[in-house]
C-alpha cells in the first residue's frame, strides 16, 4: 500500500474496476465515516453487492483484507475530523464560502497525495535521464495538452531542447524522428488512451525512453512506459461523473522544474537570457 488515502486510491482505479467494484467504491466515497463501523456483509449490502465482492474489491485496492481497508478509512476519517473547519464534496453557488473550503480542501489532498506517491529514488533517475536528453519530447491529448505545452515551455527555460505540439498527428511525427537518446514524457489522466499509446509504441521502435505522469498505475500506457510518476486527482468527489484536474500533473512538472533548476548549474542563465528577449513586451 502506498501513501496515497483511501480515497485517492479508489479514484485512481475507478475506471479499472468492474461495475460491481465501482458500487462499492461510489457508496465507500459518499459514505465513509459510515464503513468504518460496518462488516462485510453491511457494505455488501448496503452497495447491492455481495461479500466475495467486497473481499475482491479490498484487493484490488492494495488492501490484505476489509478490516485492512476499513483501518485506513478510520485513519483518514480522524485526520479529517482534527482539521479546523468541516469540509464536504459538495459544491454550491448558494453558498460559495463553504464550496470554496471544499474545493481548497480536495486540491490540497490532491497535492500531498501525489507528493506522498513520489519515490526519492525513481524520481533521481528521471531526473538525471532529463539532464542528459537529446531532445524531451512532451505528449499528450485533450485537455492536458496544455500541461504538456508549459512543461515544454519550463524546460526549454533551463536549457532542456523541448518539444509540445497541440495535434495529435503532428505529436506522433515528431515521435517518429526521436533518438534513443531522447526521452517522451506523456501526461494522461486516465493512461488509456490509444492514440498516446500508438505514440508510446513509437517511441519504443526508436529507442527513446518513455516516463509516465499518470493517476492510474495499471493503465496500458503505464505497462508500456519505463518509468512512471502517480499522481492522485480527487476530482470526482466533486464532478461525480467526470474528473479532469490538472493540478496533480502541473505539480509534477513543477517539482521537476524546480529539482533540475537547483541541480542544473546553467539553468539561471538560460533563464536570464530568455527573461533578457522577452523583456520589451513586460515594459510600457
Amino acid at each position: 500500500m502506498n501513501n496515497q488515502n483511501i480515497i485517492g486510491v479508489i479514484c485512481s482505479f475507478y475506471e479499472q474496476f468492474f461495475d460491481a467494484e465501482k458500487k462499492i467504491a461510489d457508496y465507500i466515497m459518499e459514505n465513509k465515516k459510515e464503513v468504518v463501523d460496518m462488516t462485510v456483509a453491511e457494505l455488501a449490502r448496503a452497495s447491492d453487492t455481495s461479500d466475495a465482492t467486497v473481499s475482491r474489491f479490498c484487493r484490488r485496492c492494495g488492501f490484505k483484507g476489509f478490516q485492512s481497508l476499513k483501518m485506513a478509512i478510520a485513519k483518514e476519517v480522524m485526520e479529517e475530523e482534527q482539521d479546523s473547519f468541516q469540509v464536504s464534496n459538495e459544491i454550491d453557488r448558494n453558498n460559495l464560502p463553504q464550496s470554496f473550503q471544499n474545493i481548497l480542501a480536495n486540491k490540497i489532498a490532491e497535492m500531498t497525495g501525489t507528493m506522498g506517491m513520489m519515490e526519492p529514488d525513481n524520481l533521481e533517475t528521471i531526473l538525471r535521464i532529463l539532464e542528459s536528453a537529446h531532445t524531451i519530447q512532451f505528449a499528450a491529448v485533450g485537455n492536458t495538452i496544455p500541461v504538456a505545452m508549459d512543461g515544454a515551455f519550463k524546460f526549454n527555460q533551463l536549457g532542456l531542447r523541448s518539444v509540445a505540439m497541440n495535434s495529435w498527428e503532428a505529436q506522433i511525427a515528431f515521435t517518429y524522428n526521436l533518438l534513443p537518446q531522447d526521452v517522451v514524457i506523456i501526461i494522461s489522466n486516465s493512461g488509456s488512451s490509444r492514440r498516446l499509446l500508438s505514440l508510446a509504441r513509437g517511441a519504443h521502435e526508436n529507442g527513446a525512453r518513455i516516463i509516465l505522469i499518470t493517476n492510474n498505475p495499471s493503465s496500458s500506457l503505464a505497462a508500456v512506459s519505463d518509468y512512471q510518476i502517480i499522481t492522485a486527482t480527487r476530482e470526482k468527489l466533486l464532478t461525480k461523473e467526470f474528473w479532469f484536474s490538472r493540478i496533480p500533473s502541473i505539480l509534477v512538472i513543477e517539482t521537476l522544474y524546480l529539482l533540475l533548476f537547483v541541480s542544473k548549474k546553467d539553468a539561471a542563465a538560460h533563464i536570464r537570457r530568455h527573461e533578457d528577449a522577452i523583456r520589451p513586451d513586460k515594459q510600457n
